[in-house]
């Protein structure tokens, strides 16, 4: 080979052979679930909310022996009374927002939490009405109402879970600032704040009773369709 034969060979640029790829060059990564993210399927039964929802209902007979020492006519227990009162009523507030929060709802949750509000309201009602500070037909329409809606929500189970609607958290605001007013003991213009508060909780008990009924007929419906 000449000399110049040899210089064009060197000059000739190379090329690039076209092979084709096979496989998935895009490496692999694990899917992770964010850490603060739990899956229904995996929230423990045993937590805090739950905790929280089971301690309201532990509270309920403790809060009734308290209120009933002296016939209820001492001062001091019947503050003593109302603080417990309040306590339980304020896991009503934070045993929600937390299962929320930290992605801890659980069936159990659901159905739980509104008859832990029911019998808390329920064994101050009938209390005050026992001891003559409310009359019977308040707590009958209230007590009623709310064994009503219980009943509407087994009724329904297999077809799914009635949660507590926000006028649902109204009602049982209203009746426990009633009730909270009704337990100390206040006279005068307090008192008179007492009747007013318990009327508007009859008012909101009664509207939000209708709503749950129609919402317990809806899945119902929406069930045996499913079906």
């Amino acid at each position: 080979m000449t000399g110049r034969a040899r210089r064009a060979l060197d000059e000739e640029p190379c090329q690039a052979v076209d092979e084709p790829v096979t496989g998935d060059l895009t490496p692999s990564v694990p899917h992770e679930v964010p850490p603060n993210e739990v899956r229904p399927d995996e929230v423990p039964l045993l937590n805090i909310a739950n905790v929280l929802t089971m301690f309201r209902i532990v509270l309920v007979p403790v809060f009734v022996v308290t209120l009933f020492v002296d016939d209820g006519d001492s001062t001091a227990w019947r503050i003593a009374a109302t603080v417990i009162f309040a306590v339980a009523a304020l896991t009503d507030r934070y045993d929600g927002r937390l299962a929320r929060e930290r992605g801890l709802v659980t069936e159990f949750g659901k159905l739980a939490d509104p008859i832990a509000d029911k019998a808390l309201i329920g064994a101050a009602l009938i209390s005050l009405s026992v001891l003559g500070e409310l009359s019977w037909w308040v707590t009958g329409v209230i007590v009623v109402r709310e064994l009503g809606v219980t009943a509407l929500r087994f009724w329904v189970l297999k077809h799914g879970v009635i949660p507590a609607s926000r006028g649902g958290k109204l009602k049982t605001l209203l009746q426990s600032l009633a009730i909270g007013f009704y337990l100390l003991p206040l006279d005068g213009a307090w008192h008179l704040i007492a009747v007013v508060l318990m009327a508007a909780a009859v008012v909101v008990t009664v509207v939000t009773a209708c709503d749950y009924l129609w919402q317990a007929i809806a899945l119902r419906a929406k069930g045996r369709a499913g079906r």
